[in-house]
């Protein structure tokens, strides 16, 4: 794969089935194991094309990474939610499809999505990721992200802890 076929952009309507698709794979293989699999599976339902869509529609902040008119990957983002952190923006989500990670391109929509940040001006930025998400408590400890904060939260029956990594 050449480097000059990825173009990271900002999602729009039409991307809604190809983000579905990143979404459902990326899911499945980062929780498998970690969030029981009915819980999962609703999880994944609930973020179907037309959610996606709705989200483009009301303006949600969403990148996508784009090979060869394909979404490989995206990453939400906006004003950080958490109001224990000192961080002004927060990356709500940021998801590769399993065939295109491990190959620097989540680096790249990190990065881009992260001077999306500073470009609105908003000062640091915040990620969250559950604690028994091994790789990716790595890919963001290896971007050089702060372990600034563990808290608990609840998917379905099963409580599970995250983990709050930071940039300034």
């Amino acid at each position: 794969m050449t480097q000059t076929a990825i173009t990271i952009r900002p999602a729009e309507i039409d991307d809604a089935s190809g983000i579905e698709s990143v979404h459902d794979a990326a899911w499945r293989e980062a929780y498998r194991g970690i969030i029981p699999g009915v819980e999962l599976e609703r999880m994944v339902a609930r973020r179907g094309a037309a959610w996606w869509r709705s989200a483009v529609r009301r303006g949600a902040r969403i990148n996508v990474l784009d090979h060869q008119d394909r979404i490989a990957g995206y990453a939400s983002y906006g004003r950080n939610r958490s109001p224990w952190l000192t961080q002004e923006a927060e990356i709500y989500e940021l998801y590769l499809a399993p065939e295109f990670q491990g190959l620097g391109l989540g680096v790249r929509l990190f990065r881009a999505t992260r001077a999306n940040t500073r470009s609105a001006g908003l000062k640091g930025v915040a990620v969250w990721a559950l604690s028994g998400n091994e790789r990716a408590l790595a890919f963001y400890t290896r971007l050089g992200g702060r372990i600034l904060k563990r808290s608990t939260g609840r998917f379905g029956k099963s409580i599970y802890e995250s983990t709050a990594f930071g940039w300034d």
